[in-house]
């Protein structure tokens, strides 16, 4: 699903890579945990996996397709049909109520719309389904976002990313702001999810006590040659 080759990225102006990686491949439907301290470009790989960023150097490729090869609004297109991306800071619209936040994703992508009236009758009721799914209460459903708690924000979040079934989600230390108790449960649903839809999860934290509770754990300081660089 997911295939870099001899990869290497630096900052404009930077005077050297911040990441450089040999080889990594992500097989269809594994979930897989990226650690490593802060800094060390946990963001800036997953900005490249999901055609956000393109490498100065080597090949990235997801669900087969190169993103380099591809013009921007392509990578846009096929970003918005097969990565559902789970931020660090959530980031939903607050104006918008819960269910059009979780309907984003079927709304840029008629792929992702596709396949969650295949599964549900029709997007609405998916985004439904996931809201009932990760805890939120039909009441909360109407309420514009920013009037939810971070814990249920986190979740409204999974859900949006979630939508439609795309072949990867791509989460970026979304339980960083969570006590124990929340992280734990979150964890519980977004696992379950991804396995359910088969989606293949690439999940990036620096709490490695989470690493057990996927199919494959990688440092990151490991695997990037550029190990002292300092992302942005």
């Amino acid at each position: 699903m997911l295939e870099l080759r001899g990869v290497r990225f630096a900052w404009p102006r930077a005077s050297r890579d911040c990441i450089a990686i040999d080889a990594l491949d992500v097989v269809a439907g594994q979930t897989l945990f990226l650690h490593g301290p802060s800094g060390c470009g946990k963001s800036t790989l997953l900005s490249l996996l999901a055609g956000v960023l393109i490498a100065r150097e080597g090949t990235l490729t997801l669900a087969g397709r190169s993103w380099a090869a591809m013009s921007g609004s392509a990578r846009d297109a096929w970003r918005a049909d097969h990565v559902g991306y789970l931020f660090q800071q959530f980031n939903l619209l607050p104006w918008l109520s819960v269910l059009d936040n979780v309907l984003l994703g079927c709304r840029f992508s008629r792929v992702r719309a596709q396949r969650a009236a295949q599964r549900s009758g029709s997007p609405a009721a998916q985004a439904r389904s996931l809201l009932q799914h990760v805890g939120i209460p039909a009441e909360a459903w109407a309420r514009e976002a920013r009037e939810l708690s971070v814990g249920q924000q986190q979740r409204v979040a999974a859900a949006r990313a979630l939508i439609g079934a795309p072949e990867v989600v791509i989460a970026d230390e979304p339980t960083s702001a969570l006590d124990a108790a929340l992280r734990d449960g979150f964890m519980d649903l977004l696992l379950r999810e991804c396995r359910d839809s088969g989606s293949t999860l690439v999940f990036v934290s620096h709490d490695e006590r989470l690493a057990a509770r996927f199919d494959r754990a990688v440092s990151l300081p490991e695997l990037n040659r550029a190990t002292s660089a300092v992302e942005p």
